[in-house]
């Protein structure tokens, strides 16, 4: 039964013994693919939230929503090897909740990392994916977008309150985020920041960042092409922030080249990646889920 937050924690453990989180919203439903949300880089199931309540508790299609925290996010443990904080592993860690479950079959919706992690569930397993979103993420990404996020996740400083991260927040995002409101930004600091002694603190292990100088932002990144294509049979909607740093416009259009059926979206007035819960959006999934339902 969900609690007072419309959804369930629930702890299983990884192939390596971790302990691993993920929320629950809504409950199996017959006809409905349950919807397995998987969020970026150093962000948590709460990004889902106002999505993951809509699509559980939607009037004509309600289904179960299964929203992950990798390994050393949100609420899932610390991993004492930094290393491990990679896509392979987390989808393999994303897999082995979903046999925890007793789910087979889902529809996937991946923001960012997220995205990059339904590229590896294709050639790892296949069949689980029966509907997918990418949100602002696709199988070639721009070294430049990736640089702006290291940057300012490299120069991030602690904050007193959580006001004084809003106010950072929009003062390195803003201008690629015109479409927001003060609701959402307030929205978005309390995704990524949790509280402590009344302090926010970033949501995720810090040695996650140990990572990032893995990657050559001088060069163009290694593209994902060849799992892409196995996509081609599966519905896929794709969504872009009108300013994305991180996706081109011409990568999409090479998807939907790619991928004739492919459905696209393009999010005036965001940038990477756009808010799941604003700009009609829920509503466009929910629809896109509901035919895939069908189709199924």
């Amino acid at each position: 039964m969900a609690g007072d937050d419309g959804f369930t924690d629930f702890f299983y453990a990884a192939k390596d013994g971790l302990r691993l989180h993920a929320r629950i919203y809504g409950e199996d439903r017959r006809g409905s693919l349950p919807a397995v949300c998987l969020p970026g880089l150093t962000r948590n199931a709460r990004d889902f939230h106002e999505l993951a309540l809509f699509l559980s508790s939607h009037p004509q299609t309600p289904r179960k929503v299964v929203v992950f925290d990798y390994r050393g996010r949100g609420a899932s443990a610390y991993d004492p090897e930094w290393k491990n904080y990679n896509v392979a592993r987390e989808a393999e860690d994303v897999l082995a909740g979903l046999d925890a479950l007793g789910i087979a079959e889902a529809a996937f919706i991946g923001t960012s990392r997220g995205g990059l992690i339904i590229h590896v569930i294709a050639a790892m397993r296949l069949t689980a994916l029966k509907a997918v979103v990418l949100n602002d993420v696709g199988p070639a990404i721009e070294a430049g977008g990736l640089a702006h996020i290291v940057s300012y996740l490299q120069n991030a400083e602690p904050a007193a309150s959580f006001a004084d991260d809003e106010r950072a927040q929009r003062a390195i995002h803003g201008a690629d985020f015109p479409a927001l409101g003060d609701a959402d930004w307030s929205r978005l600091v309390r995704a990524l920041y949790r509280e402590e002694d009344g302090r926010p603190v970033a949501d995720f292990d810090p040695a996650l960042l140990r990572t990032l100088a893995l990657f050559d932002l001088t060069k163009p990144l290694p593209t994902m092409w060849p799992q892409f294509d196995e996509l081609r049979g599966i519905p896929l909607l794709t969504i872009r922030g009108e300013r994305s740093k991180l996706l081109a416009a011409g990568a999409v259009e090479e998807m939907r080249r790619r991928h004739p059926g492919a459905e696209a979206i393009t999010v005036a007035g965001q940038g990477h990646p756009p808010m799941l819960e604003t700009a009609g959006l829920p509503e466009r999934i929910a629809d896109f889920f509901a035919r895939a339902d069908s189709e199924g």
